[in-house]
């Protein structure tokens, strides 16, 4: 499991400076354009007052955008969802990858369980997540030295591990599709319509309070944001990861119980049951 752990951790390398650097790169751009922003904040209020009412509505009113959590919270509602796109392609690709290019097959033909090859990766992704968010952390509490923001370095940690938390959810589901469904394309393109949706429903949530229940049953709506700074919800927190645990548990007992695939992406090594298919026709010679 550890010869896995770091191999896997290994092949993320440039994904995790790619993803880490650009995310830090944000921190550095969002911190000191607070000052500007304090500077000119009567001004901004009156740029926001001028935005349609449904628009702000959906991303919470910014109601408290004048203060370091409010500020921060509009700067990171997208965070999910950007990190999102890392957490389903590589959820997905964790295992399916290499069966479906024909890897995975000739890997357990060595003597290493299906059990300690999925714990390894699954550790390597998570690993690899955090180091990500630990490269966007420094991208925002590099530049509070010379800001006028009162956030301690601690405190900026809190809305990104709000942000991993959600994001683990979403990596997991795409794992777990790809344990299911017949290539991981499919299963990528699955779990980013969950991520997206839920997005969507939790700033329409805002407008109508009947899409409230269909909002609570996803991800997004338990992250925090911004607001984190000014303490982490620990039971949402817990309850994410309790839920991440719970689909890579049943990603793991599927991977266990199926066959490999070795037929590539696609429905190929997935036959469909006989009566589906189509009657095979043949033209007579003449």
């Amino acid at each position: 499991m550890g010869a896995e752990f770091l191999h896997t951790l290994v092949r993320f390398r440039g994904r995790i400076l790619a993803w880490g650097l650009a995310m830090a790169a944000l921190g550095l751009v969002v911190v000191p354009f607070y000052d500007v922003y304090v500077s000119q904040e009567e001004q901004m209020l009156q740029f926001i007052e001028n935005y349609p009412p449904e628009f702000l509505a959906f991303f919470g009113g910014m109601t408290a955008i004048n203060t370091p959590a409010g500020f921060l919270d509009s700067q990171l509602a997208m965070l999910p969802v950007i990190l999102g796109i890392f957490a389903v392609l590589a959820g997905s690709a964790l295992l399916a990858d290499d069966e479906e290019s024909g890897r995975l097959d000739l890997i357990m033909a060595h003597p290493v369980s299906r059990l300690s090859l999925f714990g390894g990766r699954l550790a390597a992704f998570v690993a690899a997540t955090l180091a990500i968010l630990t490269l966007c952390w420094l991208g925002f509490v590099l530049p509070l030295r010379g800001s006028s923001m009162d956030v301690s370095w601690g405190q900026m940690a809190l809305p990104l591990l709000s942000t991993f938390a959600v994001v683990l959810v979403f990596g997991m589901i795409a794992l777990l599709l790809s344990m299911l469904l017949s290539s991981r394309r499919k299963a990528a393109a699955s779990a980013g319509g969950v991520m997206v949706a839920g997005f969507f429903l939790s700033g329409f949530a805002n407008l109508n309070a009947d899409l409230k229940p269909v909002a609570r049953a996803l991800p997004y709506e338990y992250f925090q944001g911004g607001f984190a700074i000014n303490g982490l919800n620990v039971a949402w927190f817990i309850g994410l990861l309790a839920v991440s645990a719970l689909f890579a548990a049943l990603a793991a007992w599927l991977f266990q119980r199926r066959d490999i695939r070795v037929g590539g992406e696609g429905d190929a090594g997935w036959s469909r049951p006989r009566f589906l298919s189509k009657p095979r026709t043949e033209k007579l010679s003449t």
